[in-house]
């Protein structure tokens, strides 16, 4: 029996579990607010490409995007400076620098592979778009649409998508020469490949890189210096 001016123990109880939904809903409010996003792509360093080839030093997908960042926005000063264009070198480095951001969630499929038929290309494709919307839900609504176009290719933005895939290509040929020059003949037939790729896109500011600068990547510091 409970005695006057006493309160009962369910109240007590009531008042606990009160008290316990209240901070469990704080912390889920605080975690709802929490962008995953920036510690999402920070990941890209754990991704290794060329997975299926005998590698001198590992490249993982930040380190490659860099590349890709600053040839792009070289290609990009190519084309304003020598052809007359009006691009933005700028954009053109940013669209590089999160190209790959989706093999967080994808891996680094080989080319090969990737292209070995067009039902697995298709297939490939569809899995990449919905990497993509994943990452874009871990931002806050009112950045979604700033980081959207960065992650695919848009038509009014091509000319720079161009430049940034045969920017990746060159990355990809620097890559197959530092392990030449180490002595991995693994890469001998991806160079020559990679080469024939790059001429084959038919980007002449891609064709002054080859001519220009690549050369000096089978130099030895002392020659480059």
């Amino acid at each position: 029996m409970i005695a006057a001016g006493e309160r009962s123990p369910a109240v007590f109880v009531d008042k606990a579990a009160f008290m316990l939904y209240n901070q469990n809903s704080i912390y889920d409010r605080r975690i709802m607010m929490v962008s995953r996003f920036f510690a999402f792509i920070s990941r890209m360093k754990y991704i290794n490409r060329w997975s299926t080839m005998r590698n001198t030093i590992t490249e993982n997908i930040s380190e490659h995007s860099l590349d890709v960042a600053f040839i792009a926005h070289a290609l990009a000063l190519l084309r304003n400076k020598r052809f007359g264009g009006n691009v933005d070198p700028e954009r053109c480095a940013l669209l590089a620098m999160f190209h790959d951001v989706t093999e967080i969630i994808t891996g680094d499929l080989p080319t090969p592979i990737k292209y070995y038929s067009r039902e697995l290309r298709g297939a490939y494709d569809e899995i990449e778009k919905k990497a993509e919307d994943t990452l874009i839900s871990y931002l806050p609504d009112d950045l979604k649409e700033d980081y959207r176009p960065l992650f695919s290719r848009t038509e009014e933005e091509s000319e720079l998508w161009d430049l940034v895939k045969a920017a990746d290509k060159i990355s990809a040929l620097i890559k197959c020469i530092e392990e030449r020059q180490m002595g991995n003949t693994e890469f001998k037939s991806a160079e020559e490949s990679t080469v024939k790729a790059i001429r084959d896109l038919k980007v002449p500011e891609a064709d002054i890189f080859l001519e220009e600068f690549i050369p000096a990547y089978s130099m030895t510091l002392d020659e480059q210096a």
